[in-house]
């Protein structure tokens, strides 16, 4: 078969890729904000379906970002050999995903340590610190770069069948199994261990990028009602699937559930449909989404809870318009200290270590 990344197509300037990235990132540091704090509202109070409302409507950024890198991943195929681009990768993305993960895993121990001096409580012990180990880099926002590395090395060993659609119903068929493995559990059903769940959706991305000036046209074509009804109906099964889930699932929220993979595709293609978000182009999300990334949540699991500490706000007798007050106060604070220390970072040397 011929090498099919040499047919990748020639190499544009897509600025509208990097606003959806922001806003993709935007709605990964909205989920982990509500999801902070972990209240266990009692089931069909007005706070539950508050909650359960907004962790889905943030639950589209993942699939986004593995359709925005298969989007721009030919270009780089056809430019690197496969040697070439690993290495690049993993001064880009690897190295300053290991300096903050790590980061993070020691701030989220030095507080154990701190706790246990302070109550007596003897958690600073050797099977708490593996169990921070493990839930770091299997089950916080890190293990995203871990599955998107395995993704990128497995269409790496087959780049010369990037553009197959043999390749691609294989990869789909591994995403089809992990959908259904959510309700059956045969596996591990956590979407972060998810290793061969992802790798489709870099190779639609390549798909997407080689066909863009059809797939461009028939967009527009879409009525912009239409588009929105089909987000609605497919944002409501994702909230039906999730309540099925919830009472014996122990990812209910699983980001490959089928529905939520159909809102995350229908939310992308607005999103494409919209394309101009200049709002977002002030951020300058080029430079700093993956900054913002590797940053957030060491804010959301630290320093949030240090700065709400001296507010005594008592959660689960707040109303829901105080509920949602203080959900985008979270927001608000996390996304500007990340933001602000990854501007600042970016104009030092020290902007290797937030990769791009």
């Amino acid at each position: 078969m011929q090498n099919l990344v040499n047919e990748a197509p020639a190499k544009k300037n897509y600025q509208f890729i990097d606003a959806i990235r922001g806003i993709a990132m935007m709605s990964i540091v909205a989920e982990h904000c509500v999801a902070a704090g972990a209240y266990d509202f009692a089931y069909g109070t007005p706070k539950y379906w508050a909650y359960t409302i907004m962790i889905q409507l943030f639950k589209f950024g993942t699939v986004i970002f593995f359709l925005l890198a298969g989007f721009l991943i030919s270009e780089k195929f056809s430019e690197y050999s496969p040697a070439q681009y690993l290495k690049r990768r993993m001064a880009s993305t690897f190295w300053p995903w290991l300096f903050w993960s790590t980061v993070c895993l020691l701030c989220v121990l030095v507080n154990l340590y701190v706790k246990n001096r302070i109550y007596h409580d003897g958690r600073f012990n050797m099977a708490n610190i593996l169990e921070n180990v493990k839930l770091t880099y299997l089950y916080s926002n890190y293990w995203f770069i871990i599955n998107f590395i395995v993704s990128l090395t497995i269409l790496l060993v087959f780049r010369r069948y990037l553009y197959s659609i043999y390749l691609g119903t294989i990869l789909c068929l591994f995403t089809i199994f992990y959908t259904i493995n959510i309700h059956y559990e045969w596996v591990s059903p956590w979407h972060t261990t998810a290793i061969l769940g992802f790798v489709f959706f870099l190779w639609l991305g390549a798909q997407m990028r080689r066909h863009w000036e059809w797939l461009e046209k028939s967009i527009e074509k879409i009525p912009n009602t239409l588009l929105i009804i089909l987000n609605l109906v497919m944002f409501t099964a994702a909230i039906y699937e999730m309540l099925s889930l919830t009472p014996t699932s122990v990812d209910p929220l699983n980001t490959l559930r089928i529905s939520n993979i159909l809102f995350s595709l229908a939310a992308f293609v607005l999103l494409l449909k919209i394309k101009n978000f200049k709002f977002i182009n002030y951020l300058n999300p080029r430079q700093t989404t993956f900054g913002i990334y590797l940053i957030h949540l060491i804010i959301v699991v630290i320093v949030l809870p240090e700065i709400f500490i001296h507010f005594n706000i008592d959660v689960p007798h707040l109303s829901v318009p105080g509920y949602l007050s203080l959900k985008l106060t979270d927001f608000i604070l996390v996304y500007g200290i990340t933001l602000g220390i990854v501007i600042l970072l970016n104009k030092t040397r020290a902007k290797k270590l937030i990769g791009n």
